[in-house]
């Protein structure tokens, strides 16, 4: 095992809290649990029996991948603070992936992946030859056009009839969160200097205090 090859990539941008570790684009070991609260009691204990498994430590990890959403705030906010945490403190790159890259991950040709934005909302993104604009929030009555018989792949939320609309067919992620998070960062190893941040596409739910908030002393 070459010493710069290590990824440890993590995503909490839903209720779940997962985790794997990659060689190169080999999976040594992967772990998922479904977890709506207590991601962030939970993401350090998870990350540390992955490393256990595999008998490395944090000092043999080479960078970070993290979901960096669209998805649930709080979880978005956990993965990503984690990540940069973990790089500054073992002085690696941590690499951002968005979570509709990630369900993409491996499948050929026109690609579209979506997520569920609720309340009828979509998260949207297109990849292969349809790619180059960015993630967006879409309704079904605004989803972006492509080229016509493009034949997309359709991958993600309700992708039954998001491929009826589009005249594409459906397709599955082939690889589970973490692990297609783990490869995209791999191939952006040479990225050092940008750092992960939170791809919010949507207001947050909760209203804002009504009360100012205190002053931080320098």
């Amino acid at each position: 095992m070459q010493p710069d090859s290590l990824t440890l990539a993590f995503d909490t941008s839903v209720a779940h809290c997962a985790a794997a570790l990659l060689c190169g684009d080999k999976v040594l070991h992967e772990m998922a649990e479904p977890l709506a609260k207590g991601q962030a009691e939970r993401l350090f204990p998870l990350l540390q029996e992955l490393l256990a498994k595999a008998d490395v430590g944090w000092k043999d990890l080479a960078r970070i991948g993290v979901g960096v959403g669209p998805g649930n705030f709080t979880g978005i906010r956990i993965s990503v603070s984690a990540a940069r945490g973990l790089a500054l403190s073992c002085g690696i790159p941590a690499v951002g992936v968005s979570s509709l890259a990630a369900q993409a991950e491996g499948l050929d040709g026109p690609v579209i992946s979506v997520l569920d934005a609720r309340n009828g909302n979509y998260y949207f993104q297109s990849f292969g030859n349809l790619d180059g604009a960015p993630p967006t929030r879409c309704t079904l009555e605004t989803l972006p056009q492509i080229p016509a018989r493009a034949d997309p792949a359709v991958v993600g939320f309700e992708a039954a009839l998001i491929a009826k609309h589009y005249a594409g067919h459906i397709c599955l992620p082939i690889f589970p969160t973490a692990v297609a998070i783990g490869r995209i960062a791999n191939r952006q190893k040479h990225d050092t200097k940008s750092r992960p941040v939170p791809l919010y596409l949507r207001a947050p739910d909760a209203a804002p205090p009504k009360n100012p908030a205190p002053a931080i002393l320098p």
